[in-house]
């Protein structure tokens, strides 16, 4: 495919602080270096597109309209930043959920690929040129379904992950440490 490189990022512990549930502003922080880190992935050439499980929703702690609202503000403030995301896809399900609408097994939860995919066909990009960035098992999981070839694991210094189902998968302390790896290996994409 002669689409564009994407970095899908998963949002709470990669681009801002998971705090449990994040679904207004006013909760809501950008973790150390993450802005920074965006903006020089753009300017490497990919798209970045941010793909996120926000449960909240069928567990009934908060309404889509409120994790629409925190996405309009966190795309505002980046924006302001100069930086542009592609897009931001979210799923609202949970299979235990207690809101009856939401309380489903879907193919957008992560880690099932359904985002991933869907943002490849509206933004047409290549996968196979991309790379997923998450701090959960199922972020990885997600990227490997979707074909994507270069997965990166968020583990704080301290915690441990166990990467053992996913092999080739890079750990890494942030955003930061995914931009400076990316550097070691090649100046980014082409803009063709």
């Amino acid at each position: 495919m002669n689409g564009k490189p994407a970095v899908f990022l998963d949002r709470d512990g990669v681009i801002n602080e998971d705090r449990g549930y994040v679904h207004r502003w006013e909760d809501f922080s950008f973790l150390p270096g993450a802005i920074d880190a965006l903006r020089q992935l753009q300017q490497k050439g990919y798209l970045l597109v941010v793909i996120t499980n926000q449960s909240a929703v069928a567990r009934g702690l908060c309404t889509e309209a409120d994790v629409l609202a925190l996405h309009e503000r966190m795309r505002a403030f980046l924006r302001e930043q100069g930086i542009e995301l592609a897009g931001i896809y979210y799923c609202p399900h949970h299979p235990q959920g207690s809101v009856s609408d939401y309380a489903l097994a879907c193919a957008c939860r992560k880690p099932e690929p359904g985002m991933i995919l869907r943002a490849a066909q509206e933004h047409g990009i290549d996968l196979s040129r991309s790379l997923l960035v998450g701090d959960k098992l199922s972020d990885l999981q997600a990227g490997r379904a979707a074909g994507i070839p270069s997965l990166y694991l968020v583990v704080p210094p301290g915690q441990d992950e166990d990467l053992s189902p996913l092999p080739g998968v890079q750990r890494v302390s942030g955003l930061s440490e995914v931009v400076e790896r990316m550097s070691t290996l090649k100046d980014g994409v082409s803009s063709s």
